[in-house]
């Protein structure tokens, strides 16, 4: 009788401990590769579009990166790096991210860099990142061995706040997020960014992903005027 109930009891317990054991974590993080397009505009380049590319690499469990390129028909095109830490903890996770990106504004001759370093902590409903990121602005029309060449700013803060609706791990979702920096911008602390994002998994590989996002000008100083909005749409593959 006792035999019974034991292989009764693994009969049941076996496929639970399967499927916890084979859980995805925070958004299912594995080695993927995605393709978006873009349609946006904005005050200073007008109607455009963007093509992005994006790579991110989990090599463990606590640590993974990232790397992006995007072009666009502006004349405008980005790289970034990112490196990130984490941090198990007994509810959520805690995480380091850090960022490189280059931004070569060709339309106008010039380009940045900025350095990023933020803390962040996540949970299956919310994640929020603190930091700061440094710029330096490069005038491609002046020698390198003169000071108008440069333009930095040494210190900005760098938030980002996102609020998803299902749990991170689901096959479908959708977030809202507030911040002033997104994957291939940072923004001054006055200048926030509102974002809306969705994904669906068709398959276990390929993942739908839909965004949009707008920009106010002068936010913090009680101007919300338009300034630039962003409509994307594109595939991911998770291998």
């Amino acid at each position: 009788m006792l035999k019974k109930q034991f292989i009764t009891l693994y009969i049941v317990l076996c496929p639970l401990v399967l499927f916890a054991a084979n859980r995805p974590g925070f958004g299912d993080r594995r080695y993927s590769v995605t393709g978006m397009a873009e349609y946006s505009f904005n005050r200073t380049w007008g109607h455009h579009a963007n093509f992005d590319v994006q790579a991110l690499m989990p090599i463990n469990k606590h640590f993974e990166m990232e790397a992006k390129l995007q072009f666009s028909t502006a004349n405008v095109h980005t790289g970034a790096v990112l490196l990130r830490p984490k941090f198990e903890l007994p509810v959520g996770e805690m995480f380091v991210e850090t960022d490189m990106l280059y931004k070569a504004v060709a339309r106008n001759r010039m380009s940045d860099m900025t350095a990023a370093l933020g803390l962040g902590y996540r949970m299956d409903y919310v994640s929020v990142t603190l930091g700061l990121f440094s710029r330096v602005f490069i005038n491609w029309d002046r020698s390198i061995h003169t000071d108008e060449t440069y333009v930095v700013e040494p210190f900005n803060l760098l938030y980002r706040l996102e609020v998803f609706c299902r749990p991170q791990d689901n096959p479908w979702n959708l977030s809202f997020i507030i911040s002033n920096v997104d994957d291939y911008q940072m923004e001054r602390m006055w200048q926030p960014l509102f974002m809306v994002g969705a994904w669906y998994d068709v398959t276990d590989h390929w993942r739908i992903n839909l965004g949009v996002q707008c920009k106010p000008t002068g936010m913090f100083h009680l101007d919300a005027s338009f300034y630039g909005a962003t409509a994307r749409t594109g595939f991911t593959y998770r291998f």
